[in-house]
């Protein structure tokens, strides 16, 4: 279905990119920017204009604010209020509510679980909590290259189904210490004297190592996990540095038959969309989390699922997801990963369904 949208340039504040949804339509990608992660919205981009037509706000179905929220939170340990910016987007909103239109606001921050102080509007976030979700709340996907296409020849590498499962993680994580403990002590003072929430970027981390210690005591699988003591693609100074802690990341999974996916910083796992992506079977590790497409997609079905308080048991569990798969179960489920990433969780897949989010009542006739 094509959609009817109404966006605003002046609203854009001058030191902002457009949401992802609108970029196809303001800006072109750079072709003198070198890096495969640059070149996430491509094939978005094709076919942005048989998906949505920029309209004016009369005749649109929904009206978009052209820039993230996360530029109104600027520094999300801080969680400081950028003014100016804020009362762009309030301008903005207010502009869509006297025209009665439907409002859409993206907020891809690691804190985007907090309230935003515009009413009825429809918003996409990266990090939500389920327990206080509002009906107008959505998970939004994660917005990356295609791994296998870029890395892997465009060819999904299938393993075949063995004994033990092999299972993978690559990055950042920690035991809890009396550092972590400081460290969460004067964020939550920091973020609440600035108006945020007590939400802990610290957790995520802890959370990842003692599911690595749980995994690694059994003696019925097999583990490839490199722990790293700091976030290595995103502290890296250089292209060549960014690409090959990128290429042992995508070896890591590849090499495994399912990855650990446990959240970081924010409350969701760009790791989650990155397994689908290279066909490999999440162990997901839900910590109150919002899933894209909750409502269409039964996530079971794709992952290994474990609520974070059952972690003593993640060992358990895996055992029991891989013996209760067929050989030919299991490569099916690695092509089935793949689909589901292509068709819902890409950029192209997630806004070429972007319009089942919303009741028909929303659509002009």
């Amino acid at each position: 279905m094509k959609l009817k949208i109404f966006s605003d340039l002046h609203y854009l504040p001058k030191a902002s990119r457009p949401v992802t949804i609108l970029q196809p339509f303001w800006s072109s990608p750079a072709d003198n920017d070198v890096s495969p992660w640059s070149k996430s919205i491509v094939h978005y981009a094709k076919i942005s204009h048989s998906l949505f037509e920029i309209t004016s706000l009369e005749k649109a179905d929904f009206a978009i604010l052209p820039f993230d929220w996360l530029d109104v939170r600027g520094n999300t340990w801080t969680a400081k209020i950028n003014s100016s910016v804020m009362s762009l987007g309030i301008q903005f909103a207010e502009m869509v509510k006297q025209a009665k239109k439907p409002l859409i606001v993206f907020f891809a921050s690691d804190c985007s679980h907090e309230e935003i102080p515009i009413k009825d509007a429809f918003v996409f976030r990266q990090s939500l909590l389920a327990s206080q979700r509002d009906p107008g709340d959505f998970a939004m996907n994660a917005v990356y290259e295609d791994l296998i296409e870029h890395y892997h020849e465009n060819e999904l590498p299938i393993r075949q189904k063995k004994a033990k499962p092999v299972v993978g993680f690559n990055g950042y994580a920690y035991k809890t210490n009396w550092k972590v403990k400081l460290k969460e002590i004067v964020h939550k003072g920091v973020v609440l004297k600035n108006g945020g929430t007590s939400f802990s970027p610290y957790k995520g981390h802890s959370l990842r190592m003692e599911a690595i210690k749980y995994l690694s005591k059994s003696l019925e699988i097999e583990t490839n996990f490199v722990v790293r003591e700091n976030m290595a693609f995103f502290e890296a100074n250089d292209l060549e540095q960014k690409l090959k802690f990128r290429m042992e990341y995508l070896r890591n999974i590849i090499e495994s038959d399912y990855i650990l996916c446990c959240r970081g910083r924010g409350n969701f796992s760009i790791r989650l969309f990155e397994t689908l992506c290279c066909g490999r079977i999440p162990i997901f590790v839900d910590t109150d989390c919002v899933l894209p497409y909750d409502f269409k997609i039964d996530w079971k079905k794709y992952c290994v699922w474990i609520d974070s308080k059952d972690l003593p048991q993640i060992a358990r569990r895996v055992l029991e997801f891989h013996n209760n798969l067929s050989p030919q179960e299991f490569v099916d489920l690695q092509y089935e990963c793949r689909r589901l990433w292509k068709e819902w969780l890409s950029t192209q897949g997630f806004f070429t369904n972007f319009w089942q989010h919303f009741p028909e009542k929303y659509f002009k006739k």
